[in-house]
């Protein structure tokens, strides 16, 4: 059976309900992961051509990998029985140590509804709500938006991909 944590949340002055959760994925699931994870940074890959760094580049052998990993979670994250994006906690239950989400991603038609901030929850309810980091794109305001709303805030480390693209480094 898989694990699963759930919330149901209710969207500020919408008054609509989602029961959101996350539903832990194993390795028969890389191929549907790849496939989610590749349409949902499309966008991003055209728009700042990092085809080296992209997810959406990335072959299925690599979400395999990441999939066996001892200290990597990889979580559907589902609103009701639809999946509708996925989170990766690299966990490596050590004092001290910092866990780490890489990546997450909402599919695009499911976007701006609070389901990636409401993933993150259940995530830091799981495996704890201090030490965590994370990285982004310095160019893509609504996420460094998200992240700093959920308490992450810049390290003062940055990382030039190419001259579209520079990362920033979050920490909680």
């Amino acid at each position: 059976m898989k694990d699963l944590c759930h919330s149901s949340c209710r969207r500020a002055g919408i008054g609509v309900e989602m029961d959101i959760k996350l539903v832990r994925a194993d390795i028969d699931d890389a191929k549907e992961i790849h496939a989610m994870q590749v349409e949902a940074f499309q966008e991003l890959l055209e728009k700042y051509q990092d085809y080296d760094t992209s997810p959406a580049s990335e072959g299925v052998d690599k979400v395999e990998w990441r999939l066996r990993q001892d200290v990597t979670c990889f979580y559907f994250i589902c609103v009701g029985n639809q999946k509708v994006g996925a989170v990766r906690v690299i966990d490596p239950k050590e004092h001290g140590k910092n866990k780490r989400i890489s990546p997450i991603f909402i599919m695009p038609e499911f976007r701006n509804r609070g389901i990636a901030q409401e993933a993150m929850r259940l995530c830091e309810e799981r495996h704890g709500r201090e030490n965590w980091e994370l990285d982004t794109i310095l160019q893509e305001p609504g996420n460094c938006h998200l992240y700093e709303k959920m308490g992450y805030r810049q390290t003062g480390r940055t990382e030039a991909i190419n001259e579209r693209l520079t990362l920033v480094f979050y920490e909680k």
